[in-house]
C-alpha cells in the first residue's frame, strides 16, 4: 500500500484552484486504498482533513490581499519526526513556500522521493504586483525548487514545454479533471436570474475567479463596457471576492457582486448564465473553463492553459491570442450579439469537456508518483557485476 505524503500551503475547503484539484486528487487516491499524509498550515476552525490517516499542521502567516491562504512556515523537525514515524513512499510537494521547502530538505535527507506540482505561476504574479524586477530571481528560485524533485508535474503540454525552454527538468504533463454531472446545464435557475433582475431571453455575463490584478480585471471592466455598448440589456455577474472588489464596484455598477459560492450554489451560478469571460493571462491551468464549458456556457478566453488545450476556436468557444486584448474584446462584442452563436458554442463545449472525469486524472498522477518511488529505489539498490 502506498503512503503519500501531500504538502500544501493550501487546502479544502478554501477555494482556489489549487485546493480544487488536491481534493479530488485526495480522494481519488483514498478510494484506491492508499494512505494519505496531510502536511499544512493549522486551519482556522480546528478542523481536520477526514481522508488523511495521518496530519501534521504548523504554524502560518497570511499575507495582504490573499488573507483565505495561509504561508506554512518552515517545520524540519516535526516532519523529521512524522517521517521517521510514518515513512512515506512518496512525498508530493503542491506548492514552494517555506513549508514546502522545508520538505523538500528533510525528504532528500531521509532519501524519500519527491514529486512536485507547479499550480501557480509565481514568476507571473511578482509583475502585478509591482515586483517585475524580482520576476528572475523569482523563476530561479522556482527553477531550483523543482529540479530538487525527482519530477515536477503540470497540467499542460504548453506549460511543459516553457519550462523545460526555462531548464526545469524531468517535468511530467497531468491534466484536470472535472465532473461533468456536478456542472451541468441542468442546474439553470429561472428563479436565480429573476433574483439577478434579468428575463429568460436577457443575456448573461459570468466572470468567476480571484478579483486580483493578476486576473486581468481591466481587461475584464473594458470588454464588458464594450459589449454593454452594443448589448445594452447585457448583465454581468461576477462570482469571487478579492482586493480589487471594492474598485470594481466602483467602476461597474450594475454588475452582480456574489462573493466566493460553492458546491450546488456555484454550479447553478454557472449553468444561469450565458457567456463566461475570463481575461486572466496568469493560469497554469483554469479549473473554471472547463466548469463553465460542461456548464453549457460560450467561453471567450485567451489561447492558453485550459482554454488553449480544449476549445477549438469559433467551435466550442472563441480565443484570442495571448497578445491581442483587442481580440479578445472583438470576440465578446460579436459573441453577445448573437443568441444562437452562444446556445451552439455552449452545446459543443458540453460535448468536449464530457469524457474528462477525475478519475483518468488519478490514475496518471498515481502512475507519476510509483515512477518516481521506483526510480528512487532503483538508485538506493547496489550495482550487481
Amino acid at each position: 500500500m502506498e503512503r503519500i505524503a501531500f504538502v500544501s500551503e493550501t487546502w479544502h475547503p478554501e477555494i482556489n484552484g489549487v485546493a480544487h484539484t488536491l481534493s479530488h486528487l485526495c480522494g481519488q487516491l483514498a478510494a484506491r486504498g492508499c494512505e494519505l499524509q496531510l502536511i499544512r498550515p493549522a486551519t482556522r476552525d480546528g478542523s481536520h482533513e477526514p481522508r488523511a490517516q495521518q496530519e501534521l499542521q504548523v504554524s502560518g502567516f497570511r499575507l495582504p490581499g490573499y488573507d483565505s491562504v495561509q504561508i506554512g512556515v518552515p517545520a524540519p523537525r516535526r516532519l523529521m519526526r512524522l517521517w521517521r514515524r510514518y515513512r512515506p513512499t512518496v512525498v508530493y510537494i503542491a506548492t514552494e513556500g517555506p513549508l514546502g521547502i522545508s520538505a523538500l530538505l528533510v525528504a532528500r535527507h531521509l532519501g524519500l522521493p519527491v514529486v512536485a506540482g507547479f499550480h501557480t505561476n509565481f514568476d507571473q504574479y511578482s509583475t502585478h504586483y509591482r515586483l517585475k524586477a524580482l520576476r528572475p530571481l523569482v523563476r530561479y528560485g522556482l527553477r531550483q525548487f523543482h529540479n530538487a524533485a525527482r519530477m515536477t508535474l503540470v497540467p499542460t503540454r504548453t506549460q511543459a514545454d516553457t519550462l523545460m525552454q526555462q531548464g526545469f527538468q524531468h517535468v511530467q504533463v497531468v491534466g484536470r479533471g472535472l465532473d461533468c454531472s456536478h456542472f451541468s446545464p441542468k442546474h439553470r435557475s429561472e428563479v436565480l436570474r429573476e433574483q439577478w433582475g434579468v428575463s429568460s431571453q436577457q443575456p448573461i455575463a459570468l466572470y468567476v475567479g480571484r478579483l486580483a490584478a493578476e486576473k486581468n480585471i481591466e481587461l475584464l471592466i473594458r470588454t464588458y463596457d464594450a459589449m454593454q455598448a452594443v448589448q445594452p440589456d447585457l448583465v454581468l455577474v461576477l462570482v469571487g471576492d478579492g482586493p480589487l472588489r471594492e474598485r470594481l464596484q466602483q467602476r461597474l455598477p450594475n454588475a452582480i457582486f456574489a462573493g466566493f459560492q460553492t458546491g450546488d450554489a456555484l454550479a447553478t451560478y454557472y449553468a444561469s448564465a450565458d457567456i463566461f469571460v475570463f481575461p486572466s493571462l496568469s493560469e497554469t491551468f483554469g479549473n473554471v473553463v472547463l466548469e463553465a464549458m460542461a456548464s453549457g456556457l460560450a467561453v471567450i478566453a485567451f489561447d492558453y492553459a485550459a482554454a488553449g488545450e480544449v476549445i477549438r476556436d469559433d467551435h466550442q468557444g472563441l480565443l484570442a491570442p495571448c497578445t491581442q486584448p483587442d481580440r479578445f474584446i472583438e470576440q465578446a462584442v460579436e459573441v453577445c450579439q448573437r443568441p444562437a452563436r452562444i446556445a451552439r458554442l455552449g452545446r459543443a463545449a458540453r460535448v468536449r469537456v464530457e469524457p474528462l472525469g477525475w478519475s483518468r486524472i488519478a490514475d496518471g498522477f498515481l502512475a507519476c508518483l510509483r515512477h518516481a518511488e521506483e526510480k528512487a529505489h532503483a538508485r538506493s539498490q547496489p550495482s550487481r557485476l
